[in-house]
């Protein structure tokens, strides 16, 4: 064998290699997403059916998932998949991702973005891990923090105006791409049976605007913020559920969206299964 050929050969077993770890990385930290998901719905279902001293949020699923059977176990395992999220993330904004335009400039930034959230999800968790604490209190409470900060800058609430409306957005976005089934680009359709593929569309259709809503909901209300210059109107992801239940629906309202919250979280776990990577 002659050296180009060793040497081509290297290369493919260094990517055949790099391939198998990005997309274990890829699958743990979706179906660590899921159980995150699926502990905020459970949890904002308990708050609408009055067990209003739950926190429907990612401080509440940690405290309730360490209160299992291997808890610190669990916490460790779901902190390090989410690293794995993060990585795989990574690797899209070094490498490119699926798809015909995988290695476009618009896809690697959408990456990097991903990257760095999923990066302060991990350490946020990993952190809970250690501690059994959630530093920087509440999703409600660091949200309001965080707006007011920004607001004490030059121009703050504009910036705060404008991360509002990138939100509701990014919330339309995702909601409408969800409706679109969009999520069939990036799955292995054709290994899926009939009832399957029925079964991901109808968590992937109701689970992304379910998550799609809650955004757009957290937006609105920096937006208020940002308008009435009163940082306290901010909302994290347990006062923005909650404010579900003020509506004329009543806690059916918050229901539903818990339960578009735990489908979403079960998508993952398709995604997990099914996803290219």
């Amino acid at each position: 064998m002659n050296t180009s050929a060793m040497a081509q050969n290297g290369f493919r077993a260094r990517r055949m290699a790099r391939g198998s770890v990005t997309e274990g990385a890829a699958r743990a930290g979706l179906s660590a997403r899921g159980v995150i998901y699926l502990l905020v719905g459970a949890l904002a279902v308990q708050i609408a059916f009055g067990d209003t001293g739950k926190q429907a949020d990612r401080g509440g699923a940690l405290a309730e998932l360490s209160q299992k059977p291997f808890g610190a176990v669990l916490l460790w395992a779901l902190g390090i998949g989410l690293v794995g999220m993060a990585l795989w993330r990574l690797s899209e904004v070094l490498f490119g991702s699926v798809g015909k335009d995988g290695r476009s400039p618009r896809k690697r930034l959408l990456s990097a973005v991903r990257f760095f959230f999923y990066s302060f999800v991990a350490y946020s968790v990993l952190s809970f891990a250690a501690t059994r604490h959630q530093s920087g209190g509440s999703s409600d409470q660091q949200s309001r923090d965080a707006t007011a900060k920004v607001m004490e800058m030059p121009g703050g609430q504009w910036l705060v105006g404008a991360a509002g409306i990138a939100v509701v957005a990014a919330g339309g976005w995702i909601g409408v791409r969800a409706a679109m089934r969009k999520y069939h680009d990036k799955m292995r359709m054709g290994q899926m049976s009939r009832r399957t593929r029925q079964f991901v569309d109808v968590t992937g259709v109701a689970g992304g605007v379910a998550r799609g809503l809650v955004f757009a909901a957290a937006g609105v209300f920096a937006v208020r913020a940002a308008v009435d210059y009163e940082p306290d109107k901010a909302k994290g992801l347990d006062d923005t559920l909650r404010t579900f239940a003020d509506t004329p629906l009543g806690p059916w309202l918050l229901v539903i969206v818990a339960v578009g919250l735990v489908l979403f979280g079960v998508f993952s776990f398709a995604m997990a299964r099914y996803r290219r990577v």
